[in-house]
């Protein structure tokens, strides 16, 4: 672009200019196509709607200006267009955006002599400036308004967007704001919401010297934005508003917006802490909040997501929660109800590849919200890195470009033109239902943090910060000025609201107050906070006769009117052949576990790579039409009052499993599930694994009832398609914060599905989940063991006959059970017992513990995987099995290993040399028999 304005600074020649030809593409034309434009409007005078949008407006807007021979157009007219279409989409170039100031801005796109115009065409009269409503202006004042609503403290940026979309905005911009007017009662809101902001800071800077906040002090504008946006969003319909944000101005956001009451606040900062079990917490500018806000158009819900120090981490968990949400509140077909905003850092939005994934989800069938209002808290600067060193892009919002979202630039120092902005914003999205982002050009008064020194690395940038006036002072004056409000008044309010803060932190040195945290209020109620002794119960998860029948009717039967691919049909056949030969296989256990949920009045969610269909081609949840590829799913003909809802995802892990996340985190009732194309492909995902799923719990005392299916098996297809990484997710494993499973059958799938919505308590649920076991001739079920069965933690051997011949056992989980045992069915059972752990975490010791005390003779315990020793469950069980094994008196035996080597790499890309080792793992257990 042509200057780094506030971003890319003090770059002699500015690494994204515009050349001249790239400008001249972006307005239609030239001098060599008159002739078109001559028969392109003649086009227009006999169909407006037959030519371009972009010219229809254009051919609107003027008098369709010609030479004095009343012949051809006139190149004059069309170059004053080219000039007015320039500041329309760049006049962001020029505009005072900066509040320090410190920006180098190149002029020379707006040079006369880029148009072919001069200084002698500026007291000539033009009718091109009837496009913004100035027929028959000089050139003079038709720049004078382009300057002034283009290149003032507010610009747009909609170059790429589309017709409708730039129209919009011009109508915006040049209408002078004809939606947008503030009396004084609203000028005087806006100085308190101010004051409260700038006096906490203050407050808090001075009472806790040094104590990291991340103040908003810079961005101060940021409070009276939200307070604006519930206050005119609730006009246009919105009764609830999801934020996710980074840490910067967090602790304002929780009390002068979200209303968190102060001596909570200053409580966490003397250090109190919540008398809650099981609960560890987190740091300040982390917590989460809720309440509701009055407005004189009613109440409206505000959500503030809890969030991990991975900036923009929590934008598709807000999506998520947004989502489920819209669908509480019945509000699936507007999405107008419930408004997502995300609150983001310059440097991390766009430097966070988790930003542009989320953006990719925007407008997809699955996952749109009705579009996310994103607002860039922009200090030009992130941590103690200047712009030119974290990015390549011109603006940090340029990712936006790759979803055609608008942005709209504002100078953070002018408070009033920011409220402008968030105006702008929401009545955007209420309309548009697209993203939109304000990108709002501030500053950082102290360093990244209150202990930092930011002079070390920007010191020109804060000499200006050190002398720059505050947002509050700044606007202090500007309502004296313009009599809008007495001096007295404001400097006495914002001393009252200092005396007011120390009165608080007094009585809460005197009386510190118990800090509590809400979990199972709304839609949460009647569930509770699983323990350990939770995981001891049997839970029931039987379905009746009546209702496995209507899933089987359903998942059986031809849709009428749908033209099906022949495999799809001989699919179809085989399931009906399953179900009277009494051999349920994986794909249609599964499917019989979501609609036997669904039968029973629960909804069920389903979402991944290709989840459909199903990688491995074996659950074909949806049909579609061999003609006209129309999309058919059996299981939503089973209750019309659920859902069961499954959605291609795009080709990201990160982002969707945070999506996912999200909508299980506000939404119990759903059995929510994400499946990886390959199981290590959560690996891209481990941002959300780590800070979100394994630990929400015990940090934020947020529950989630989230499966994920991650396939996992040797089969020799390499190292990045045989391990789910079950190792990583057993290290995450304490305190009951999740579930891991091996699962072998297809009656534990269905039944470890239903378990999850079946108990009072939400965990997620990790499933490494099979790949040639789907049709592995032993892998299946019967109808019995769906109906009537239950999830066994551990499965026992049914080769196994006189206990009393048992001198070894074999623990192993997965796909190499089938292995070892085709080769016992060749050798018999002998004095060998093998034992599937079906459930790593929480681990079933005192079921393992009645199989083992059960054999008098045991002599050796083994542990036996595919994986490499140092992965897998080896390291995770093995302390368990000693622990089981000096409770029933025999400590005395040892728990061997049988399995690959430690590697660094998951396995092998060599099939000979896979079936080798695999061999091996077999042989080794054989000895045993």
């Amino acid at each position: 672009m042509l200057v780094a304005i506030c971003f890319r600074k003090r770059e002699r020649t500015p690494s994204h200019a515009l050349k001249d030809n790239e400008l001249e593409s972006q307005n239609f034309m030239n001098r060599t196509n008159m002739e078109y434009l001559d028969q392109l409007h003649n086009q227009y005078l006999n169909d407006p709607e037959s030519v371009d949008p972009q010219w229809k407006y254009f051919f609107e807007g003027m008098k369709f200006a010609q030479s004095s021979d009343g012949g051809s157009l006139s190149s004059k007219e069309l170059d004053v267009y080219k000039l007015i279409r320039t500041y329309r989409d760049y006049g962001h170039l020029k505009a005072n955006l900066d509040p320090l100031k410190l920006a180098h801005q190149d002029l020379s796109p707006f040079a006369l002599s880029r148009f072919g115009l001069s200084e002698a065409d500026l007291n000539q009269k033009f009718q091109a400036g009837s496009l913004i409503n100035l027929p028959n202006a000089t050139l003079k004042q038709i720049i004078e308004v382009l300057e002034n609503t283009y290149c003032g403290t507010l610009s747009v940026q909609i170059a790429e967007c589309a017709p409708e979309v730039r129209r919009w905005f011009q109508m915006e911009m040049e209408e002078q704001a004809p939606n947008f007017k503030l009396n004084n009662d609203d000028k005087k809101r806006i100085f308190e919401q101010l004051a409260r902001t700038e006096s906490l800071e203050k407050f808090i800077h001075t009472r806790y010297v040094g104590t990291k906040r991340f103040s908003v002090e810079g961005g101060d504008s940021v409070i009276p934005m939200l307070e604006h946006l519930v206050h005119k969003g609730s006009s246009l319909g919105v009764e609830e508003v999801v934020i996710g944000m980074a840490h910067r101005g967090r602790i304002n956001v929780l009390a002068n917006f979200m209303g968190k009451a102060l001596d909570f606040i200053f409580a966490e900062f003397e250090g109190s802490t919540f008398d809650e079990k099981n609960f560890e917490g987190d740091v300040k500018y982390h917590i989460g909040f809720s309440a509701d806000k009055q407005t004189p158009h009613g109440s409206c819900h505000i959500s503030l997501a809890f969030n991990p120090s991975h900036l923009e981490a929590v934008n598709p968990v807000v999506l998520g929660m947004t989502r489920a949400k819209q669908r509480i509140r019945k509000n699936t077909d507007l999405r107008n109800k419930v408004v997502p905003v995300q609150i983001h850092g310059d440097a991390a939005f766009s430097g966070q590849g988790v930003v542009f994934e989320t953006l990719q989800l925007s407008q997809l069938k699955g996952y749109t919200v009705g579009g996310a209002i994103h607002l860039i808290i922009n200090n030009q600067v992130g941590f103690t890195t200047n712009p030119q060193d974290s990015r390549s892009t011109t603006y940090s919002s340029d990712t936006a470009k790759s979803i055609k979202a608008p942005v709209i630039f504002v100078n953070g120092d002018d408070v009033e033109a920011c409220v402008r902005a968030m105006d702008m914003a929401i009545r955007f999205r209420q309309e548009f239902k697209q993203d939109v982002v304000i990108d709002l050009i501030c500053y950082r008064r102290f360093g990244h943090n209150e202990g930092d020194e930011p002079a070390f690395t920007q010191p020109v940038m804060y000499n200006v910060i050190k002398n720059h006036p505050t947002t509050m002072a700044i606007y202090q004056e500007k309502l004296v000025s313009s009599n809008a409000l007495d001096a007295q008044y404001m400097n006495d309010f914002f001393q009252q609201k200092i005396d007011n803060l120390q009165k608080i932190l007094d009585e809460v040195r005197a009386n510190p107050p118990k800090l509590s945290i809400d979990t199972f209020g709304g839609i949460w109620k009647g569930l509770r906070r699983g323990t350990a002794e939770d995981f001891e119960i049997a839970v029931n998860t039987q379905v009746s006769d009546e209702d496995i029948r209507k899933v089987c009717q359903v998942l059986t039967t031809e849709p009428e009117g749908v033209k099906l691919n022949s495999k799809i049909k001989r699919l179809i056949e085989n399931r009906r052949k399953m179900i009277d030969e009494d051999q349920i296989d994986w794909g249609l256990a599964e499917l019989l576990s979501y609609g036997s949920l669904i039968a029973e009045g629960h909804s069920v969610r389903l979402s991944g790579q290709d989840c459909k269909r199903g990688t491995f081609t074996h659950r074909h949840s949806v049909y579609f039409d061999a003609n006209t590829g129309e999309e058919y799913t059996p299981l939503k003909n089973l209750n019309p009052d659920k859902e069961f809802c499954v959605y291609n995802s795009s080709l990201s892990e990160m982002a969707v499993l945070g999506f996912e996340y999200g909508n299980s985190s506000s939404d119990p009732t759903f059995l929510t599930i994400w499946e990886a194309q390959f199981g290590d492909f959560a690996n891209g995902a481990q941002i959300i694994i780590d800070q979100f799923i394994s630990s929400a719990e015990v940090k934020w005392s947020r529950m989630s009832g989230l499966v994920m299916l991650l396939p996992h098996g040797y089969e020799g297809q390499g190292p990045e398609h045989s391990s789910a990484r079950l190792e990583r997710f057993l290290q995450l494993c304490a305190q009951e914060n999740m579930q891991v499973c091996n699962i072998t059958t297809p009656s534990n799938l269905f039944h470890v599905m239903r378990r999850q919505l079946k108990r009072d308590f939400r965990k997620p649920l990790i499933i490494m989940s099979p790949k040639s076991l789907l049709r592995h001739p032993k892998v299946i079920a019967s109808m019995d063991e769906l109906k009537n069965g239950e999830f066994q933690e551990i499965i026992s051997d049914p080769m196994v006959g006189d206990i009393e011949k048992i001198e070894t056992v074999i623990l192993c989980s997965g796909k190499v059970y089938y292995d070892i045992q085709a080769e016992r069915e060749e050798k018999g059972a002998g004095r060998l017992c093998v034992l599937r752990i079906e459930q790593f975490y929480p681990f079933a010791k005192t079921k393992l513990a009645s199989y083992l005390s059960g054999y008098p003779n045991l002599k050796r315990v083994i542990w036996a995987q595919e994986e490499p020793k140092n992965m897998g469950g080896y390291t995770f069980v093995r302390p368990f099995v000693e622990e089981v094994l000096e409770d029933i008196g025999k400590a005395h035996i040892s728990v061997q290993y049988i399995g690959r080597i430690e590697r660094a790499s998951p396995a092998t890309g060599q099939s000979i040399v896979h079936k080798k080792e695999q061999a091996a793992i077999v042989e080794a257990c054989m000895t045993y028999v």
